[in-house]
């Protein structure tokens, strides 16, 4: 019951965050009416903000004592103002001009700040709620079976929803549903607090100042391995997600609703690879699996390239095989995220979950950032021309590379990074936690 309510924060998280994923940038350019030049200013300037902003916080909320634990207080005390943040920038007021473009600017700067607020602290439970190895991954694997179903319902429904409860009006119609999924949010937020506990306590008393934080944790190496690691691992994602209607309506000539089954058939692939990763990761280290995860994507990539594009039968099953193997490194990835937390005390006699956790979720923005703008240079680079029957050959290659080669690059990367400056396997993991916990 505890692993289901830890999925259900980042289900929570989901409900709200998928639609401004998939289909924020839509809303403002084709509904609010934006145009594409203020919504790419606007999201690069909120980035920024957020860079600074999470580490801060993350620090900060690091120094919380209450009878409730140190980051659930803060992850259920901002819920509600998130989902009605929420609620507000996907409303369109009758307003136009500059006040239009500000008042956009800072529903979603508030947006931003807020989905941290719930964020950090949400990513920085998991270092608290168990000291076991095996566990630790396997409530990342309730987490991110979580994420898949909300994101998969929000996938099938988001769209029909609109445009029945809007009456044919889609600026209404995205206020209501987004409304409808933000309290379904603050349900699975309120189950999610109420079933987690915190039980793995600092064992080292922990007065320092948030500078003082900072400059001890640059000490920790394996830090910085893992926001590298966070980082070429989310690349992959973000730009074969990107990708992937391109790759079905122009590659593989999918119409609107085969195409959506294209991508809600990847997201269940992704359900599957979650769920299977702890099985995996009993049988042998979880750095192994990790790495073996980065090879086998790597074959199974270069594959993509070179099945014969009307051969669907065989692309389908090579995507959703790929899909598969590569969520499987999703909760190996982030319980690395505890890992590097508890060699941050065997080392520094400093734990640091919430700085860890937002150093994570720093890099991943970036990864955000970078791997749409890749996308968007590779397309343009190719000659991709938008809502045309057909694409050049050079637009097509640069699809297939979205698709292929360029994630391959990311997987190597991450093997790389992984074999030769990640160190906390099995072995050593063991021997910092038996030094943490024995006597604990």
């Amino acid at each position: 019951m505890e692993k289901a309510g830890f999925g259900a924060g980042d289900a929570a998280c989901n409900m709200l965050f998928n639609p401004i994923t998939m289909f924020l940038s839509f809303f403002y350019t084709d509904i609010f009416g934006l145009t594409p030049a203020i919504v790419a200013t606007m999201f690069l300037v909120v980035r920024c903000i957020d860079a600074i902003f999470d580490p801060l916080y993350g620090a900060f909320i690091d120094k919380t004592k209450s009878r409730h634990g140190t980051y659930r207080p803060w992850m259920i005390l901002f819920a509600i103002p998130f989902a009605i943040s929420c609620m507000v920038m996907f409303y369109t007021p009758d307003i136009s001009g500059t006040a239009k473009v500000i008042y956009a600017f800072v529903t979603y700067l508030v947006l931003s700040i807020l989905y941290s607020c719930v964020n950090v602290p949400y990513c920085s439970l998991a270092t608290r709620l168990s000291a076991d190895l095996k566990e630790r991954v396997s409530m990342q694997k309730f987490r991110f079976v979580g994420a898949g179903l909300a994101s998969i319902f929000c996938t099938l429904t988001l769209l029909p929803l609109v445009n029945y409860l809007g009456g044919g009006d889609r600026q209404l119609g995205f206020f209501y549903v987004v409304s409808i999924f933000g309290f379904i949010a603050l349900i699975l937020f309120f189950f999610c607090f109420t079933s987690t506990t915190e039980r793995v306590k600092p064992q080292h008393e922990q007065e320092e100042s948030i500078i003082s934080s900072f400059k001890k944790i640059c000490h920790n190496d394996q830090w910085f391995v893992c926001m590298a690691l966070m980082f070429l691992d989310c690349m992959p994602s973000f730009i074969r997600g990107a990708a992937s209607i391109y790759f079905a309506k122009y590659v593989l000539g999918f119409g609107d609703g085969v195409a959506t089954i294209f991508l809600a058939a990847s997201i269940v692939a992704n359900i599957v690879g979650a769920g299977i990763t702890d099985y995996l990761t009993n049988i042998w280290c979880k750095v192994t699996v990790y790495k073996g995860v980065k090879l086998t994507c790597i074959v199974l990539s270069m594959l993509l390239l070179v099945i014969p594009s009307d051969n669907l039968f065989m692309i389908w099953t090579v995507f959703i095989v790929l899909s598969v193997i590569h969520q499987i490194a999703t909760p190996i990835i982030w319980s690395f995220i505890s890992d590097v937390d508890d060699y941050g005390e065997y080392k520094l006699h400093q734990r640091a979950s919430g700085l860890c956790a937002s150093g994570n979720l720093f890099t991943l923005k970036v990864a955000l950032g970078v791997g749409g703008a890749l996308v968007g240079m590779v397309l343009s680079l190719s000659g991709y021309e938008a809502n045309v029957e057909t694409q050049s050959s050079g637009a097509i290659d640069g699809i297939y590379a979205l698709m292929t080669w360029i994630p391959a690059i990311f997987y190597f990367i991450t093997f790389a990074t992984t074999h030769y400056l990640y160190k906390l396997n099995r072995t050593n993991m063991q021997m910092i936690n038996n030094a943490l916990f024995a006597k604990a």
